[in-house]
């Protein structure tokens, strides 16, 4: 498919096969299902689904230091207030911790607690065989 000069596909104006728009179609209410059932699974868990993906930016996050608040923001799309205020209730959940970062002290950084990462890493082994599942289920040629 063409490209623009940022890497963007070019809207062609040729038709597209009948076939593309119900894999797309499928593929877009697969996605539906799995997050669906990814917050039935969290709730089973205690948590929200928002804690939830919380906990796995916190976990995910590169730098072992653990993510700023811009940083979960970013990751979860949220505006910088709506993620503090996620964060301050999974602080008072007793999810996440506080941290001063050890190169600037003017720099906060969130750590999960161990109740946290245990939580965590039971919902993502069970993530992962959700995804095997959809993957073995799907082969959408997308």
């Amino acid at each position: 498919m063409p490209r623009d000069r940022e890497g963007r596909h070019k809207v062609t104006g040729v038709a597209l096969p009948d076939d593309v728009y119900a894999r797309l179609l499928t593929f877009r209410t697969r996605l539906r299902r799995f997050e669906r059932w990814s917050a039935d699974q969290a709730q089973a868990a205690g948590l929200t689904p928002a804690q939830h993906q919380l906990l796995l930016a916190v976990r995910g996050h590169g730098d072992s230091r653990g993510p700023t608040v811009g940083d979960v923001a970013e990751y979860l799309l949220l505006r910088h207030h709506s993620a503090g205020e996620l964060i301050q209730r999974a602080e008072a959940a007793g999810l996440v911790t506080r941290v001063r970062d050890s190169e600037d002290q003017r720099v906060i950084r969130l750590q999960l607690t161990e109740a946290a990462a245990e939580r965590l890493q039971s919902l993502t082994e069970l993530h992962l065989q959700e995804l095997e599942r959809f993957s073995a289920e799907s082969p959408l040629g997308l």
